[in-house]
């Protein structure tokens, strides 16, 4: 991610709250704690899901370590299966379930801080979190996708163009977490 686009999306971010807490006072009044909600229902979506990915996981786990073992390769089940997180070696199909492995792991590096920054953004930017949280599961959901389709090439990771959404999304919610903490510590929050 460059510099330009991460002043855009820190831009875009700061003007969209600004904006929402300034013009959108009618329809939070009116819907705040069920505009709230959304953020939650998102992250609580994407927890589900991450789940279910980690079951691909371990299909290709059996999938790579049969293929490995039909083309003749050594000590495949001390190379391929638990307790190695990664398959040892960098045959193709060590190389192919990597990757697989790879787009379950990446989830959790980026995860946590997704999830609080949304919560903690919610409470004062609720449109504007919900949209950057939605930004951040769609390319999530196609940055893991990617990974696992690449048979061993990381490089094709990005291989759908919405992936890269996951990096501005992740970074939209930093950014009105940081802005929504600032708010409640000043005592200028909207929703009070």
């Amino acid at each position: 991610m460059s510099l330009r686009s991460i002043a855009l999306v820190m831009g875009g971010t700061a003007i969209g709250g600004y904006v929402e807490i300034s013009r959108g006072s009618t329809v939070l009044d009116s819907h705040g704690a069920q505009i709230t909600a959304i953020t939650p229902a998102i992250l609580i979506g994407c927890g589900f899901w991450s789940i279910f990915h980690g079951f691909t996981v371990g299909r290709a786990r059996a999938k790579y370590a049969e293929l490995a073992r039909k083309d003749g390769e050594k000590e495949v089940d001390e190379r391929y299966l638990l307790p190695n997180l990664y398959a040892q070696g960098t045959s193709k199909h060590a190389r192919a379930f990597n990757c697989v492995q790879r787009s379950h792991q990446h989830i959790f590096e980026t995860f946590t801080t997704a999830m609080v920054g949304g919560l903690t953004g919610a409470v004062t930017f609720p449109i504007c979190t919900s949209l950057s949280t939605l930004m951040y599961a769609v390319g999530r959901y196609y940055l893991s996708r990617g990974y696992a389709e690449t048979e061993g090439d990381a490089s094709k990771r990005y291989k759908y163009p919405v992936a890269k959404f996951m990096w501005f999304g992740l970074l939209g919610n930093i950014t009105l977490g940081t802005l929504s903490c600032c708010m409640v510590a000043s005592g200028k929050n909207k929703l009070n």
